[in-house]
Parts: structure tokens; C-alpha cells; sequence
């Protein structure tokens, strides 16, 4: 396939004009200002169009569509233990299989073709995201609050039973992380076998951290006086790529911690304030060389996979909190959203439209009203897209996405049995 007379945002986040980008099989094999001498299939034109690395959303519980406006205007553990933990109580390997399907066929309409994800019933996500063609860094989250060993818990059990059967699989598209949930949610033997096996094995972690001020001076009382951070630390779970959620509430220290132990943060605004939980330093953590990626969380506190609106909010939360308008720049922003995310999953051939990469791609329309005039496009990106503007988006070359139609996913049957997943549930309640 070959992107005809079309503005791009390159490697370097810089736009350019009038540019030929070639597509062989999965891969981006040409860009240039040249038209190509070979043929490279289907021709697309460029014309009033934006082409750009694919969204990477680096937290997410996809399953949670299901939850979708089922608990609004709640803090965060009034929402988890009045509404959804009760919800969650009911749900079967069908219901999480077309809940993650919705999940994606709104992930790759939005122009997300991966999705790191922490959730349960993984073999029926597994099954729902392979048949989208997207791609997923998932992980069955292990929660504990007794003296348990590990590897007694039957959500271990098939914690370690979809590494070994899915890791790696769907051509390299499903990549299987550890999770421990949170420090609230588990125990200090617990984590530190967690740290353990994910060592032992070089696979990645994905954890919550001080998402609100209550947890995070919970565990400062219960493990004399460490962070989250600290206390995670102490126990060695950074000790692997990390991807750590949230981190709203951080100390001096947290930020010395996750620089020197390489960890990502996952930032999600949208959710951080809708839950009033707060607003994440993104700035600080950004000049102190911590890896920055951008998240969603689920659908249940965010109520939408919306990533450019998710950007707007990631730049525009950050200049409220410092009250700098200079906090947070759309270059960073967008990289963010799409090469932070892809190195945080481990996907370093992703994230950047450049040669030799993963053809990872999304189509804007930037020929509508509100991007013009255009000063600096990717100004226009950040503060004046829509997320309706994504109009193509592709995973290893292969379209998923393209003009309202879903080339991998029966959209009405999903819909469909997503609302009737939830009624069933709702019913027994």
C-alpha cells in the first residue's frame, strides 16, 4: 500500500508535506518526498489527510465498556466497592470476550492499535483481541489480602498458564505481562514472589500507584512510612520493566525510585479527574528523565477510549496544576501517546512512522473547520482534533479500520451482545 501526496508526522515528531510512505507487508518500507519507482498495491490519497504512528494506551481494563456510566459522580473506593466490585462479582468468560471486543473495535475507531490491559477470564480477552487484529500487553492482575503463597492462588495459576500458551502469540500481536494491583490489594509475600517469578522469567509488570491520597497514606501507615514506590521497591517488583498507573500522589523520593529503576508511568488524566483524584505532575516527572506513556484507564471511570481527547487532557491537566501554560508541550504530548507507550510494552520496532518500523498507522481527516487556519499542525492535533477525525487506522499493514467500516469485527453483533451481556448482569444485581 502506498500513502500518496500525504502530511505526515515523522520519527522526529515534525510534519512534512507531500510525502509517499510504502507499506510491504507489516512493514513501513518507504518515505520519502519522491514518489516511488516500484508499485506498492493500493494507492490512498493523501490529500487533506494526516498520516501518524498509531495510539498506544498503556492502561486500560478493557472488559469495563460493560461498565460504561454504571457508576457516575462517586470517589474512587465508594465507585469500586458500591458498584463495580459488585458488577465484576457476575461476569463470565462471554460477557469479558464481547466487552473486550467493544473495547477494541472503539480502541482501533479512535486510532489505538495497542492496549496494555490488566483484567481477568484472560483466555476470552486473548480470544477477542486476536480476532480484532489488534495488539495487547495483557495481564491477569493478582490480588491477595491473607497469607496465601502464591502460587496457591488460582488467579496465578492461570496467571502463569497464558504466559506460557499466549506470550508472544498472534505473530508477536499478544504479549502476556505480570500484574500485582495495587499495595492495597495484596500482601507483602505476595509481591515479593510476584517480583520473583517476573524476574525469573523477563517478563514486564503493570501496577497501580498512588492513584489517590488515601492509598497512598495508607501504605506510608501500614509499612512504616514508605510510598507506594518505596514499599514496591523494597520488595523488588521494579526490578523488571515496569509500567506503574496513575502516580498522582508521588514524593521527592518516588521520583529518584522510578528514574533509577527505568520505570514507565502511565498517566491518565481523564479518569484522575473524573474520579477527583488528582492531577499527575506529568512536568516534574518528565524533566527528572522518567519515562512518561499515556492511558485511559477503563471505560467504567473514563467513559470513553477517546485518545486525542485523552492528549488534550494530558497536556491541559498539567499547565492547570502548575499553573504554567508551558507545563507540557504537544510534541510531548504526542509522544506520549504513541513511542513512550510502544517502548513501555516492549515493541521497540513501534511508536514512530519511520523505515523498518511495525506499520502501525492511523488516518486523520485534517480538512474539517476547526484545524484550520493551521499556525502549527500539531498544535491543531493536540487541542483542536477530534477523535470522529481518525479515519483509518492499521495494525502490521493490515487495515482494521477505515471510514466508518470494521474490516475484523461484526459490529452490530458485538454491540449487540455487549448490551445484552450487561442486561443479563444487571438483572441478577
Amino acid at each position: 500500500m502506498l500513502f500518496n501526496d500525504i502530511t505526515i508526522i515523522d520519527e522526529n515528531f515534525q510534519v512534512s508535506e507531500h510525502m509517499y510512505v510504502g507499506i510491504d507487508e507489516d512493514k513501513i518500507t518507504y518515505i520519502s518526498k519522491e514518489a516511488p519507482e516500484r508499485s506498492f498495491g493500493r494507492v490512498y490519497d493523501g490529500k487533506g489527510k494526516l498520516l501518524m504512528s498509531a495510539f498506544v494506551n498503556t492502561h486500560a481494563h478493557s472488559p469495563m465498556t460493560l461498565m460504561r456510566g454504571y457508576g457516575e459522580n462517586l470517589a474512587l473506593q465508594e465507585w469500586l466497592n458500591n458498584k463495580i466490585f459488585p458488577f465484576e462479582a457476575k461476569l463470565t468468560g462471554e460477557a469479558v470476550y464481547w466487552g473486550t471486543l467493544l473495547a477494541m473495535a472503539e480502541s482501533i475507531r479512535f486510532g489505538i492499535v495497542s492496549t496494555t490491559d490488566m483484567y481477568y477470564f484472560s483466555e476470552d480477552m486473548i480470544r477477542a483481541i486476536d480476532e480484532s487484529g489488534a495488539k495487547n500487553n495483557i495481564a491477569r492482575s493478582i490480588t491477595c489480602f491473607d497469607d496465601s503463597d502464591l502460587w496457591s492462588l488460582e488467579s496465578a495459576k492461570e496467571m502463569k498458564s497464558i504466559y506460557e500458551n499466549y506470550h508472544n502469540g498472534a505473530g508477536g500481536r499478544i504479549k502476556v505481562d505480570m500484574s500485582i494491583h495495587a499495595e492495597y490489594t495484596s500482601t507483602p509475600k505476595i509481591v515479593r514472589q510476584m517480583a520473583e517469578y517476573t524476574a525469573s522469567i523477563g517478563a514486564n509488570m503493570h501496577v497501580h500507584l498512588s492513584e489517590t491520597q488515601k492509598e497512598h497514606e495508607e501504605c506510608k501507615a501500614r509499612h512504616g512510612g514508605m510510598t507506594p514506590a518505596a514499599y514496591f521497591d523494597s520488595l523488588g517488583l521494579f526490578d523488571t520493566r515496569t509500567t506503574a498507573a496513575h502516580c498522582v500522589w508521588l514524593e521527592d523520593g518516588d521520583y529518584r525510585i522510578l528514574k533509577e529503576k527505568g520505570v514507565t508511568v502511565a498517566s491518565n488524566p481523564v479518569s484522575n479527574m473524573k474520579l477527583a483524584s488528582g492531577v499527575c505532575n506529568v512536568p516534574r516527572l518528565l524533566r527528572e528523565g522518567i519515562h512518561v506513556s499515556l492511558g485511559t484507564d477503563s471505560v467504567a471511570s473514563n467513559n470513553s477510549l477517546n485518545f486525542i481527547e485523552e492528549m488534550k487532557y494530558f497536556a491541559t491537566a498539567a499547565k492547570e496544576r502548575l499553573k504554567d501554560p508551558t507545563a507540557v508541550t504537544p510534541v510531548q504530548a504526542l509522544q506520549a501517546a504513541t513511542v513512550a507507550g510502544a517502548r513501555a510494552q516492549g515493541r521497540d520496532n513501534c511508536g514512530l512512522l519511520k523505515e523498518g518500523n511495525q506499520a502501525d498507522l492511523t488516518v486523520l481527516d485534517i480538512s474539517g473547520p476547526h484545524m484550520h487556519p493551521v499556525h502549527d499542525l500539531l498544535n491543531n492535533i493536540v487541542y483542536s482534533a477530534s477523535g470522529s477525525d481518525v479515519i483509518l487506522t492499521m495494525s502490521d499493514g493490515k487495515i482494521l479500520y477505515e471510514n466508518g467500516s470494521f474490516f475484523t469485527i461484526d459490529i452490530e453483533k458485538t454491540i449487540y451482545e455487549a448490551d445484552r451481556m450487561t442486561r443479563e448482569i444487571l438483572r441478577t444485581l
